[in-house]
């Protein structure tokens, strides 16, 4: 019983270390705004602390590249299904994909996954992130880097729109393989469009493959 206090206990919604508000800029931080087919969801992504990481996901906003794009997966927690994560991005499309760069690990940014908190999703063979992101329901220390264990790059977190989130979370699953088994939303959540808040848009200037036959934006 004890033992099951505790794993619970690390699942509670737990305050971030900096709040942020979502109706305002805030030094050190970009707020983007996720505007999906469940709602729009607002993030506050810390430039200060995870400068490589935002910097990536900005890209990836002012060029577009997540315009169109999913959530694909909600992965609930066994012991406490209300909790857990929901991922989206590019998902495999290689045309939306930018360059990889070194991974900034929690234990560089001192930036821990609690609830509500953005991360990137990363290959299986490790290094950087990429174009795919997940958000924590709950707090997730085991996604931490801890020893040789790299972890997951958290960069950021939820500042509205958390209610979206769980509803994400909440939605139907199955298929899938290995560790996504039984994670995949079998209706899927569009991401409409992904929008900066603060600050002016820094396109990268790449092409864009994805936008062929659909017309230039």
């Amino acid at each position: 019983m004890r033992i099951l206090s505790t794993l619970l206990a690390l699942l509670i919604a737990l305050p971030a270390a900096a709040q942020v508000p979502s109706n305002r800029p805030t030094p050190g931080y970009v707020r983007v705004r996720l505007e999906t087919t469940a709602g729009p969801i607002v993030l506050a992504l810390d430039a200060r602390r995870a400068p490589r990481t935002t910097r990536n996901f900005l890209n990836y906003v002012d060029d577009g590249r997540f315009d169109g794009t999913v959530f694909y997966r909600a992965a609930r927690k066994k012991i406490a299904p209300k909790f857990g994560f929901v991922q989206g991005g590019i998902r495999t499309d290689a045309r939306r994909m930018l360059p990889p760069f070194p991974l900034e690990k929690t234990s560089q940014t001192g930036i821990k996954h609690l609830d509500g908190t953005i991360s990137m999703a990363r290959p299986s063979y490790g290094g950087s992130a990429g174009g795919n992101f997940f958000i924590t329901i709950g707090g997730a220390p085991n996604m931490d880097a801890a020893g040789q264990y790299e972890g997951y790059a958290a960069f950021g977190r939820v500042v509205a729109g958390m209610d979206v989130v769980q509803r994400i979370l909440a939605m139907p699953t199955g298929g899938g393989s290995g560790a996504m088994r039984g994670q995949m939303l079998l209706k899927t959540i569009d991401i409409r469009r992904a929008v900066r808040l603060d600050g002016r848009p820094q396109p990268t200037g790449g092409v864009k493959p994805w936008l062929i036959g659909l017309g230039a934006r």
